[in-house]
């Protein structure tokens, strides 16, 4: 097995189990454990005599716990950000009425980006000027819109294989 494809391996795996480890510790179950451990270690106190080893028992062990799942969540995060920046992408890109600059906009500086914003703050502020929000997010406008849509919409032809 080469560099790149072990690669590929230990970042595949790693990212399966991020996403399963996100998945169970968002859950009701292990929110109920991790609650039930809560309540056992309060209720192991007095026999403890809520000594500084007692106290040290919950500090470290949901110290380490916290540590671990800060990297779990922010490659969870990671992953699902990119997916919704490519399907925005796709979006815009799809849309004939819409500027492609807005494509992988993320990549823009902060001062560019207010440049975009400051544009469609003004765009929503003639919109304000011009309509109501009923009358442009009315059921005729959807139903405008749609036959719109439908009659620039041809089916695509598929290639098929001799």
């Amino acid at each position: 097995m080469n560099k790149s494809s072990k690669k590929k391996y230990v970042n595949s795996g790693f990212e399966k189990f991020a996403a399963a480890a996100c998945k169970a510790t968002g859950s009701t179950v292990a929110f109920c454990c991790a609650f039930g451990i809560v309540v056992l270690w309060a209720i192991a106190g007095p026999f403890f005599d809520f000594s500084e080893t007692w106290q040290l028992v919950i500090n470290t062990g949901t110290t380490i716990i916290t540590f671990l799942m800060v990297f779990l969540i922010q490659k969870a995060q990671n992953k699902d950000s990119l997916a919704i920046q490519l399907k925005l992408n796709e979006l815009v890109a799809s849309n004939k009425y819409s500027s492609n600059r807005l494509v992988d906009i993320e990549s823009l500086t902060e001062e560019e980006m207010e440049v975009v914003k400051k544009y469609y703050h003004k765009l929503s502020i003639l919109t304000k000027n011009d309509e109501s929000l009923q009358t442009s997010h009315s059921i005729g406008e959807a139903e405008k819109d749609h036959k719109r849509k439908s009659l620039t919409d041809t089916p695509k032809k598929t290639a098929t294989k001799r």
